[in-house]
């Protein structure tokens, strides 16, 4: 398997400035999730037209495949075009560190790299928008967010990388570092204010500083919990009502009974990690006596998002950062429908980056997914060709070949497609 991103304008696709004021890109052939098979007019960062196959009008045709540089138009045939995903819950300063020593090397070349890394690692998947949690304070200062920041600069027009301030201790004495931290982190560009108020000895009292700060850089809030006592959740969820809709709380992975009785009226948004085994519930209909977070989501009704969490860190060594291997998980256990899991890293994702919807329609911004498949489920299952869009310009790429040995494709019956990509 072979993925690239583009750099500057040598990338898959017409060049585009970072702003999206592009030429036009017209994806042909292209099937829809609800099985239609359409052409798709793109000009700058949107969706100007979605039509019947051949009815958007000629445009430059240059051979090629997806796979290829093709210029203005771009044949789709075989793929899924989707809205894009988006990460909604990484942490990529300490992305690849799994095999590191401990504590791992933090100079800010490694550190940038590490991120820079980790983000395309996510867009190669199809992640134009992603949020990563970056510890602050103690020994780390805000090294590692700055290396976030410097890494967010350089992927401008390739992907848009959030971060969230993440504090171990707000309240007391012992709290004052962590507060003076905060507020110069959101003062350098922090996108959202966060942390885990657990850790606190104060755990209320960390809240209300986090507000406060919150309040000051007029920015959201993306807090850690697991959930685990329904009375402080209520709590908390009380406590986080004046900056609702901007509070996400994640990833909530231990939830006690009651719980999701709790979020549902909170109005807050929720974030659970399947990758990371942190979404309880995804065992699925075996769970009689204690039923698991996705299923108590699910019949609470509380909109929820999924996101990725660990990219091969010690808390996951093997974290691939794949979008669709979450919606793959969280449909696996058959709970959700593969449109439903698929939404839940694209649309709800984006919702809790603060970011407007997709459809693959006119009007929309043009952040898709081009995947080989010929379904939604198809695509969850095993789908590794990949062409990403994001403000109307191809960033990144993904090719996948199977090939089989001469003896076993002797042995079939001749038949197109004996060979082909995934």
């Amino acid at each position: 398997m072979d993925s690239a991103a583009a750099d500057g304008h040598s990338g898959p696709g017409p060049a585009a400035n970072p702003l999206g004021h592009g030429p036009v890109l017209l994806l042909t052939d292209a099937r829809l999730a609800d099985g239609r098979v359409v052409d798709v007019r793109i000009s700058g960062d949107r969706i100007q037209a979605v039509g019947t196959a051949g009815s958007l009008g000629p445009l430059p045709a240059l051979p090629g495949t997806p796979t290829a540089t093709t210029g203005a138009r771009i044949d789709l045939k075989g793929y899924l075009l989707l809205p894009a995903p988006a990460e909604a819950h990484a942490h990529y300063d300490v992305a690849f560190s799994a095999a590191l020593p401990t504590p791992p090397p933090e100079t800010p070349a490694d550190l940038t790299r590490r991120v820079t890394e980790a983000a395309l690692t996510s867009l190669g998947y199809g992640a134009t928008a992603q949020r990563t949690h970056v510890r602050i304070g103690d020994v780390h200062g805000l090294r590692r967010l700055e290396a976030v920041l410097t890494a967010r600069q350089a992927l401008r027009g390739l992907a848009e990388l959030q971060a969230v301030a993440m504090p171990r201790l707000l309240t007391g004495r012992a709290g004052a570092d962590g507060r003076a931290q905060l507020r110069d982190a959101l003062k350098l560009g922090a996108t959202a204010a966060g942390g885990c108020p657990e850790l606190d000895p104060d755990p209320a009292g960390y809240v209300q500083v986090l507000l406060e700060a919150a309040r000051e850089a007029d920015c959201p809030v993306d807090l850690h919990t697991t959930g685990a006592d329904p009375v402080q959740l209520a709590r908390l969820a009380s406590a986080l009502a004046p900056l609702r809709p901007r509070v996400v709380l994640g990833p909530c992975g231990s939830p006690a009974p009651g719980a999701a009785t709790v979020l549902a009226t909170s109005g807050v948004r929720v974030v659970c990690l399947p990758q990371n085994g942190r979404c309880s519930g995804l065992e699925g209909r075996a769970a009689e006596q204690r039923p698991g977070l996705l299923r108590e989501l699910l019949e609470a009704r509380v909109p929820f998002a999924a996101g990725s969490g660990s990219l091969r860190d010690p808390a996951n060594p093997v974290g691939r950062a794949d979008p669709l291997e979450a919606a793959y998980l969280l449909a696996a256990g058959g709970l959700m429908a593969p449109e439903a899991a698929y939404d839940a890293v694209a649309n709800q994702a984006r919702a809790v980056l603060g970011l407007p919807p997709v459809r693959v329609d006119a009007g929309f911004p043009a952040e898709l997914l081009a995947v080989r498949g010929d379904s939604l489920a198809g695509a969850l299952a095993g789908g590794h060709s990949r062409l990403v869009v994001h403000s109307g310009r191809v960033v990144s790429r993904t090719s996948a070949v199977r090939e089989f040995a001469d003896t076993v494709v002797l042995a079939l019956p001749r038949q197109s497609g004996s060979t082909g990509g995934g």
